[in-house]
């Protein structure tokens, strides 16, 4: 068996319970990108609150061994287990707390990055049981909405006070601090990006970032190398590259929303520093 049908081997043991209103391949098995250290996403989407038994008798039926078993929390049952020579990532929601937060993030364009990546797994999910139900939620999350982008660019042109300090991190070798707030500003790249291609985000921490910026059509040229660059030159070459690429991306914003040309204007901003140092009083 080939990784989906073992997906759909899988899909069709939880499909088995009829508390199971669908079940929709999520990850990079879903949209193509999956390699050989992939695992298998699955969501499911109950018609009501699952018990422990519920959530174990798939397990149980594919002969897999539990890795991990959490109870509800933040809306959400999750748990792992490996079987048929792969592990297998469980995301369970009542289909009400799916239609809830699709809702949120569509509807009143709340720009979280968790709430996201559950419209994400909806919208570029494929469903391999309850296909209409998926269709149905997929439809609500085919408008990528004026709103959410507006949110995201707002809070994606906002780079922080501790970026303001680079000069500084630079001069002192303060170099865990230094990358930290440099893969932050990243984040905000890439965050800008995905709203100016009207894409949900699909992971919080932006992963699989190359397969994204290949589905965009406006980005900076070269963004995944000078992404790169800015991780694996040295430390100054990496600030200057990545000053450069905010830059860029901040154009792109501009040209798309003209009203934001004052939003985060002071970006560029380095903390002065002292010409001479004297100790004495």
């Amino acid at each position: 068996m080939n990784i989906k049908q073992k997906a759909a081997k899988a899909a069709a043991c939880y499909n088995a319970n009829p508390k199971v209103e669908a079940v929709i391949l999520a990850g990079s098995v879903a949209r193509g990108w999956d390699d050989r250290f992939s695992d298998i996403e699955l969501n499911i989407l109950w018609r009501e609150t699952p018990s422990d038994e519920d959530r174990l008798s798939a397990v149980k039926e594919l002969g897999g061994e539990l890795l991990s078993f959490y109870p509800y929390e933040d809306e959400e049952w999750s748990e792992t287990f490996k079987a048929l020579g792969l592990k297998f990532e469980i995301s369970s929601f009542l289909t009400i707390t799916v239609e809830k937060v699709i809702r949120e993030v569509v509807i009143e364009a709340d720009a979280c990055l968790e709430k996201q990546c559950l419209v994400a797994s909806i919208h570029e999910g494929e469903a391999l049981a309850g296909e209409n139900a998926v269709k149905r939620l997929q439809m609500e999350t085919s408008r990528y909405p004026a709103e959410l982008e507006r949110a995201m660019i707002l809070n994606g042109l906002d780079l922080g006070t501790r970026w303001h300090n680079r000069g500084a991190l630079l001069a002192r070798e303060d170099w865990l601090m230094l990358y930290h707030v440099m893969t932050d500003v990243q984040q905000k790249v890439m965050q800008n990006l995905f709203a100016l291609n009207r894409m949900y985000v699909h992971h919080p921490a932006f992963k699989w970032q190359r397969n994204s910026l290949e589905k965009m059509a406006l980005k900076p040229e070269l963004t995944a190398e000078r992404m790169d660059r800015v991780l694996t030159a040295d430390p100054e070459a990496g600030v200057k590259e990545l000053e450069s690429l905010f830059e860029e991306v901040r154009g792109l914003v501009i040209k798309a929303w003209p009203e934001f040309a004052e939003e985060g204007k002071d970006w560029n901003f380095i903390r002065p520093k002292q010409e001479t140092m004297d100790h004495e009083n």
